[in-house]
Protein backbone atom coordinates (compact mmCIF):
# COMPACT_ATOMS: atom_id res chain seq x y z
CA UNK A 1 0.00 0.00 0.00
CA UNK A 2 2.08 3.11 -1.08
CA UNK A 3 1.75 6.65 1.31
CA UNK A 4 -0.42 8.26 -1.34
CA UNK A 5 -3.35 5.63 -1.10
CA UNK A 6 -3.23 5.30 2.66
CA UNK A 7 -3.81 8.84 3.43
CA UNK A 8 -6.39 9.19 0.70
CA UNK A 9 -8.04 6.35 2.73
CA UNK A 10 -7.57 6.88 6.39
CA UNK A 11 -7.45 10.49 6.65
CA UNK A 12 -4.12 12.53 7.35
CA UNK A 13 -1.66 9.71 8.98
CA UNK A 14 1.43 9.75 8.03
CA UNK A 15 3.46 6.89 7.27
CA UNK A 16 6.19 6.35 8.74
CA UNK A 17 9.51 4.88 7.11
CA UNK A 18 12.74 3.89 8.72
CA UNK A 19 15.73 3.21 6.36
CA UNK A 20 19.24 1.77 8.58
CA UNK A 21 22.98 1.80 7.76
CA UNK A 22 26.51 2.53 8.88
CA UNK A 23 26.74 5.43 6.46
CA UNK A 24 30.74 5.61 6.63
CA UNK A 25 31.62 7.94 4.22
CA UNK A 26 28.58 9.40 2.87
CA UNK A 27 28.02 9.10 -0.88
CA UNK A 28 25.68 9.67 -3.66
CA UNK A 29 24.88 5.68 -3.32
CA UNK A 30 23.55 6.61 0.71
CA UNK A 31 21.18 9.63 -1.28
CA UNK A 32 19.60 7.54 -3.87
CA UNK A 33 18.87 4.85 -1.08
CA UNK A 34 17.48 7.20 1.53
CA UNK A 35 15.68 8.98 -1.46
CA UNK A 36 13.67 5.73 -2.97
CA UNK A 37 13.09 5.20 0.84
CA UNK A 38 11.37 8.21 1.19
CA UNK A 39 8.68 7.41 -1.36
CA UNK A 40 7.18 4.78 0.51
CA UNK A 41 6.13 7.55 3.01
CA UNK A 42 6.05 10.55 4.53
CA UNK A 43 8.45 10.49 7.30
CA UNK A 44 12.02 9.15 6.94
CA UNK A 45 13.82 7.98 10.18
CA UNK A 46 17.23 7.03 10.03
CA UNK A 47 18.87 4.29 12.25
CA UNK A 48 22.28 4.89 12.01
CA UNK A 49 24.47 1.54 13.08
CA UNK A 50 26.85 1.36 15.74
CA UNK A 51 30.12 0.56 15.31
CA UNK A 52 30.36 -1.57 18.04
CA UNK A 53 26.82 -3.74 16.00
CA UNK A 54 28.50 -4.25 12.44
CA UNK A 55 30.43 -7.43 12.22
CA UNK A 56 29.72 -8.31 8.50
CA UNK A 57 31.72 -5.87 6.86
CA UNK A 58 34.79 -3.69 8.74
CA UNK A 59 34.36 -1.59 11.14
CA UNK A 60 33.58 2.22 10.25
CA UNK A 61 36.04 4.89 9.74
CA UNK A 62 34.24 7.64 10.60
CA UNK A 63 32.37 7.75 14.60
CA UNK A 64 29.10 6.93 15.54
CA UNK A 65 28.51 10.51 16.61
CA UNK A 66 29.76 11.98 12.89
CA UNK A 67 27.87 9.29 11.06
CA UNK A 68 24.57 10.37 12.70
CA UNK A 69 25.49 13.94 13.01
CA UNK A 70 26.24 13.79 9.21
CA UNK A 71 22.72 11.97 7.95
CA UNK A 72 20.95 14.12 10.30
CA UNK A 73 21.63 16.92 8.27
CA UNK A 74 20.23 15.03 5.16
CA UNK A 75 17.21 17.75 4.26
CA UNK A 76 15.21 14.21 2.85
CA UNK A 77 15.98 12.62 6.48
CA UNK A 78 13.29 13.24 9.15
CA UNK A 79 14.97 11.96 12.19
CA UNK A 80 18.35 9.82 12.57
CA UNK A 81 19.32 8.15 16.09
CA UNK A 82 21.81 5.48 16.23
CA UNK A 83 21.37 1.99 16.71
CA UNK A 84 20.58 0.04 19.57
CA UNK A 85 24.31 -1.62 21.25
CA UNK A 86 22.43 -4.81 22.43
CA UNK A 87 19.16 -5.36 19.89
CA UNK A 88 18.81 -3.98 16.56
CA UNK A 89 15.14 -4.43 17.33
CA UNK A 90 15.13 -1.62 20.30
CA UNK A 91 15.14 1.36 17.99
CA UNK A 92 12.62 -0.04 15.96
CA UNK A 93 10.31 -0.44 19.08
CA UNK A 94 11.04 3.41 19.39
CA UNK A 95 10.25 4.91 15.49
CA UNK A 96 7.18 2.53 15.31
CA UNK A 97 7.68 2.50 11.47
CA UNK A 98 4.77 1.29 8.81
CA UNK A 99 7.53 0.12 6.11
CA UNK A 100 11.17 -0.92 6.67
CA UNK A 101 12.94 -0.14 3.33
CA UNK A 102 16.40 -2.12 3.00
CA UNK A 103 19.12 -1.20 0.57
CA UNK A 104 19.55 -3.27 -2.21
CA UNK A 105 22.64 -4.90 -1.45
CA UNK A 106 21.62 -5.07 2.79
CA UNK A 107 21.91 -8.73 3.68
CA UNK A 108 18.64 -9.06 5.51
CA UNK A 109 16.00 -11.60 4.55
CA UNK A 110 13.10 -9.72 3.77
CA UNK A 111 10.47 -12.52 4.44
CA UNK A 112 12.43 -13.50 7.57
CA UNK A 113 12.80 -10.22 8.70
CA UNK A 114 8.98 -9.43 8.17
CA UNK A 115 8.02 -12.16 10.17
CA UNK A 116 10.67 -11.42 13.17
CA UNK A 117 9.25 -8.19 13.22
CA UNK A 118 5.23 -9.36 13.33
CA UNK A 119 6.56 -12.39 16.30
CA UNK A 120 7.86 -9.63 17.90
CA UNK A 121 4.81 -7.15 17.70
CA UNK A 122 5.14 -5.02 14.94
CA UNK A 123 2.82 -4.59 12.54
CA UNK A 124 4.97 -3.45 9.36
CA UNK A 125 6.46 -3.91 5.89
CA UNK A 126 9.61 -4.69 4.84
CA UNK A 127 10.07 -3.54 1.28
CA UNK A 128 13.99 -3.68 -0.83
CA UNK A 129 15.26 -0.81 -2.90
CA UNK A 130 16.08 -2.55 -5.92
CA UNK A 131 18.08 0.25 -7.78
CA UNK A 132 21.52 1.33 -7.33
CA UNK A 133 23.31 4.35 -8.05
CA UNK A 134 26.10 3.61 -10.33
CA UNK A 135 28.66 5.85 -9.93
CA UNK A 136 32.63 4.72 -9.59
CA UNK A 137 33.11 5.93 -5.97
CA UNK A 138 29.18 4.80 -4.78
CA UNK A 139 30.70 2.35 -2.05
CA UNK A 140 32.82 3.37 1.52
CA UNK A 141 35.00 0.32 0.49
CA UNK A 142 35.48 2.24 -3.01
CA UNK A 143 36.12 5.53 -1.96
CA UNK A 144 38.95 3.94 0.84
CA UNK A 145 40.54 2.08 -1.94
CA UNK A 146 40.49 4.87 -4.55
CA UNK A 147 42.09 7.30 -1.55
CA UNK A 148 44.60 4.49 -1.17
CA UNK A 149 45.73 4.07 -4.43
CA UNK A 150 46.10 7.96 -4.81
CA UNK A 151 48.61 8.22 -1.80
CA UNK A 152 50.29 5.12 -1.86
CA UNK A 153 51.67 6.21 -5.19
Amino acid sequence: MDAAYRRQHTGDVLVRVLATGTFDLLHPGHIHYLSEAKKFGDELYVIVARESMIRHKPRPIVPDGQRLEMVSSLKIVDKALLGSESDIFDPIMQIKPDIIALGYDQGFDSDKLEKDLHSRGFDCKVVRIESSHNCSLCGSGKIVKKVLERYQE
